[in-house]
């Protein structure tokens, strides 16, 4: 009988710690620890000022987790082609980074109810103005592979080989818009294809003398433009979702999301939201 209980006792042992291995999740202090993932280099959605994680995404999941009795959130920076890589491991629970909508992404992950509402732009040499996918054709560019923007331009050629095609350089994850940016200022591209708010706020606030147009085209649907959250598509991932779509539908009641959106994108983007 003892030897049954010790054999019983092991293997409820190796069971525990079988099963914590399994999550990535930690607790702390009683409460859940939901670890979400930014480049920290996508401003003003989120950027780093003195080691301190700030911008929309950052102040829209600090105001959602808020005085919440199970969960803590944490954030952390991975570059870009990371984070979704570190959901998939369970690394990361969340995924804010001014994600857009598409179809692959969306066999894979959850999405939040948007957050925001912005529209693609065509950020260019001072006075030369792009409105259109097709006024890009046989222009140079550079992305990061696997981002929205990449995607939408790779759409492009596909759908149109009668066309010169959009030429795209894979920038490594570890550059960021403005580094991408001055490449337009040299004269190494022509273009960067990204969203109006991020666009007109680094123009401004990095002093480029460089033209940012909105591009007329509809692109991608019903969800073009909307930004949200991201999560594993898993039962912890559900239940995370749910829970985030309660605070935003009360964020964005209660007025926080304006007020969010007026600080850093200086308007309201998010009041036309449905």
């Amino acid at each position: 009988m003892k030897l049954k209980r010790l054999l019983t006792v092991t293997f409820l042992a190796a069971t525990a710690i079988t099963l914590a291995a399994c999550s990535n999740q930690t607790q702390s202090g009683g409460k859940t620890v939901v670890k979400v993932a930014t480049d920290s280099d996508t401003a003003p959605f989120t950027y780093k000022e003195n080691n301190t994680f700030k911008g929309y995404d950052i102040d829209v999941v600090k105001a959602i987790f808020k005085d919440s009795k199970k969960y803590k959130v944490e954030f952390v920076t991975t570059a870009f082609d990371s984070i979704l890589t570190g959901v998939d491991a369970d690394r990361y629970q969340i995924a804010a980074n001014d994600f857009n909508y598409n179809d692959e992404r969306a066999q894979k992950y959850l999405f939040s109810d948007p957050i925001s509402h912005s529209n693609y732009a065509i950020t260019s040499a001072e006075g030369t103005s792009y409105d259109s996918l097709d006024d890009l054709s046989g222009k140079k560019t550079e992305v990061i592979s696997g981002s929205n923007y990449a995607q939408v331009l790779e759409k492009w050629n596909k759908e149109n080989p009668d066309k010169d095609p959009i030429k795209i350089k894979y920038a490594a994850s570890s550059t960021g818009l403005t580094t991408r940016v001055q490449h337009i200022e040299n004269g190494t591209i022509d273009f960067i294809l990204y969203d109006a708010i991020s666009s007109n706020y680094l123009i401004e606030d990095q002093g480029f003398n460089l033209t940012v147009t909105n591009v007329k085209d509809q692109i991608g649907g019903e969800n073009d433009g909307l930004e949200y959250l991201l999560f594993a598509d898993t039962s912890e991932g559900k239940e995370l979702q749910k829970f985030v779509n309660k605070r935003i539908k009360d964020l964005k009641e209660d007025g926080t999301l304006a007020e969010l959106s007026q600080t850093y994108f200086g308007g309201d983007f998010v009041s036309s939201v449905k």
